[in-house]
Order: C-alpha cells, then structure tokens, then sequence
C-alpha cells in the first residue's frame, strides 16, 4: 500500500485523473459483460431448431414459450415475428424489422465510450509527460542548485509514472473493447441471419398449410 501511495503521490494530478477515467472504464466493461456475456447469451442455433420444429408443427405457442424463457435480443426477436404468425408476409416483416430497431442500440450500448475512455487515459499520461517534463527543463534551467536534483528526480517521475499508468489502463481497455465488440456484432448478425430464417420459414408453412387445406378440399 505504501509502495502504491507512493507511485499515486510521485505522479502528480494527473495519476488520480487517470485513475478516475479507468474506474468509469471498468464500470463499463462490467456492464457490457454482463450483458452480453450473461443475459444476452443464447445459443442461436439451438434455439432455432427448437422454434423451428414447432412452427413445422403448428405449435406456436409452444416456439413462443421458448422464445419467453430468454432475455436475449434475438428470442424476443422470434417472439415478435412468431406473434404476427398467420399474418401478411410485409405485416411480419415490419414487425421484426422494429423489435431489431430496438433491440440492436441496447447490445451495442456504451461500447464505444470504452474506446474514448482509453484514448483519455492515453492522453491523461502524455499530458503528464509534458508536465513532468516541464518541470525537469526549468528544475535544470533556473532551480537552486542544492534543489536542483530533487526537482529533477520529480520531474522524470511524473513523465515516467504518468505515461506508464496511462496506457497500464489503455491497453486492457482495449483489448476488452475488440473483444467487446467482436461479441456485439455477432449477436447482430445472428439477429440479421435468424430473423431472415424466420420469415422465410413461416412465410413458407402458411403456403404449405394452404396447399394441403386446398388438396383436402
């Protein structure tokens, strides 16, 4: 702890402002973990073939109550689409089209404020650098010389220490942010994929229970 308190006090403001934007940082990459990771994980094609078995059926009510045990975007997503079932193929389009509208902003909410967050810490630290810096050029400039040393040593401490901190918080905001992202846009495009599927499968038993009800007659 003293080890720590020392690194924060040796590094000048800018080690506490940095400290601050990392905290909003890992707030945010808590968030979006858990909401990605935790409540919008759904095994897309699991979860489709089960939707899909009950549409062949007939048994609607059975694809929604899968669709109603999960929070994820893309059940609610077949939740809409399989309650406009028996309906007109634009009706059915339309309605699937506004729930991705909604849903789509959510799985992609606040993760580009990771990005500008680690900018900030990265900046935060160059701005430290020029202000250690600073004080090390007028330490050796104009200081007294029996202060000159420990102004020196204060000056290269906050360069070094600020720069050092700013991207020791850059660097993992980073990672997590591609990763973050990488996670989001799958979940898109299992959205964009599966909502197609949907339509086209149920666009398609309609015809075919038409066709068999016309023979039957």
């Amino acid at each position: 702890m003293e080890a720590i308190a020392s690194f924060f006090r040796d590094g000048g403001i800018f080690m506490y402002l940095i400290l601050a934007v990392s905290m909003v940082g890992m707030a945010i990459i808590a968030d979006r973990v858990i909401h990605l990771v935790l409540k919008y994980n759904v095994d897309a094609r699991t979860l489709w073939k089960k939707v899909s078995v009950c549409i062949h059926e007939g048994d609607i009510q059975k694809a929604r109550s899968f669709c109603r045990n999960s929070g994820a975007p893309l059940a609610r997503v077949f939740d809409t689409g399989l309650s406009h079932y028996g309906g007109s193929e634009r009706n059915l389009q339309n309605a699937i089209d506004e729930i991705s509208l909604e849903v789509i902003p959510a799985i992609d909410k606040r993760i580009s404020h990771l990005a500008m967050t680690a900018n900030i810490a990265t900046l935060l630290g160059l701005l430290g650098t020029i202000q250690g810096l600073t004080q090390a050029f007028s330490a050796v400039g104009s200081a007294d010389p029996s202060q000159k040393a420990a102004l020196l040593a204060s000056g290269i401490s906050i360069a070094l220490y600020t720069t050092a901190f700013g991207l020791v918080v850059a660097i993992p905001m980073l990672v997590m942010y591609s990763i973050l992202q990488a996670r989001a846009h799958r979940i898109v495009d299992e959205i964009d994929e599966f909502s197609v599927k949907l339509i086209n499968l149920m666009v398609s038993n309609k015809q075919d229970r038409r066709g068999d009800g016309a023979q039957a007659k």
